[in-house]
């Protein structure tokens, strides 16, 4: 399938590994243009060298740290000098310690919030005005499996990452006539670094060996395995594709049938 992706431009949140660099590669496979961003310039800088050797499409990177106030606004002044303009926002954003309600603080609350939250409000708005202008738009919202079903132990990221389903909604109802969608793609336990610390998390909190966790977690999981990143990022070019151009205000599951409810 042609996926329509060639010379679009597109920007992916956190991208300096894991999830959003897994996307980043399934979008420069299928001849889009990239703009990495993350903390990590190290990172990014040899992803971006890899990515555009690769081809067809190219990859630079953009430092960003998404918990700044400022950061939205940085960041998509330096991604529109890398690209032109921004056809593809992929939104992601690194995940919130583990704990109970109880554990953090309002000023950890309150950080959470603002850096999975409202920079994520903050850089679709910026986007979405160019897209509605050319007709044409992808705004993908990477969440977490919490949001339809919580997860024991990972209390901020459930609620904070809930907010994104309301938001997303709204927001594709206002702007489908012009041709842009929003969607919302929600991973189960998809082989990460993230997924590997919460496995130790675990394990330490429960007296366990990080193996026995990652044992017990497969086992709930239908399909007996994690998912891998290419298979999710294939559902994400999917999503941000010409032929999903009549898939909007969404949540769409890449998680082996890890969540219970239909």
């Amino acid at each position: 399938m042609d996926l329509g992706l060639t010379g679009k431009r597109a920007l992916v949140l956190a991208s300096s590994q894991g999830l959003g660099l897994g996307i980043a590669s399934k979008l420069c496979c299928e001849g889009a243009n990239v703009v990495l961003s993350g903390r990590s310039v190290e990172k990014m800088r040899v992803a971006a060298g890899e990515l555009t050797s690769a081809g067809p499409g190219t990859a630079s990177y953009v430092e960003c740290d998404l918990s700044r106030t400022e950061a939205a606004a940085d960041l998509y002044t330096a991604a529109c000098q890398e690209l032109g303009d921004i056809d593809i926002l992929i939104n992601n954003s690194g995940g919130p310690p583990p704990g109970g309600v109880a554990q953090p603080d309002s000023a950890m609350w309150r950080q959470q919030i603002d850096s999975i939250l409202v920079r994520i409000i903050e850089i679709s708005n910026l986007c979405i005005g160019g897209m509605q202008e050319r007709g044409w738009g992808r705004v993908l919202t990477l969440a977490s499996s919490g949001i339809v079903q919580p997860i024991p132990n990972l209390a901020m990221s459930n609620t904070v990452r809930a907010a994104l389903v309301g938001w997303n909604k709204t927001l594709s109802n206002e702007v489908a006539a012009f041709g842009v969608t929003t969607n919302i793609l929600a991973p189960g336990r998809i082989h990460t670094q993230r997924v590997d610390q919460l496995d130790a998390a675990a394990a330490k909190r429960q007296g366990k060996t990080v193996e026995e966790v990652a044992a017990a977690s497969r086992a709930g999981i239908p399909m007996g395995r994690y998912g891998r990143v290419a298979e999710f990022a294939a559902v994400a070019a999917f999503l941000v594709s010409e032929p999903a151009s009549y898939v909007t205000g969404s949540v769409v599951r890449c998680d082996g049938g890890i969540i219970r409810s239909s």
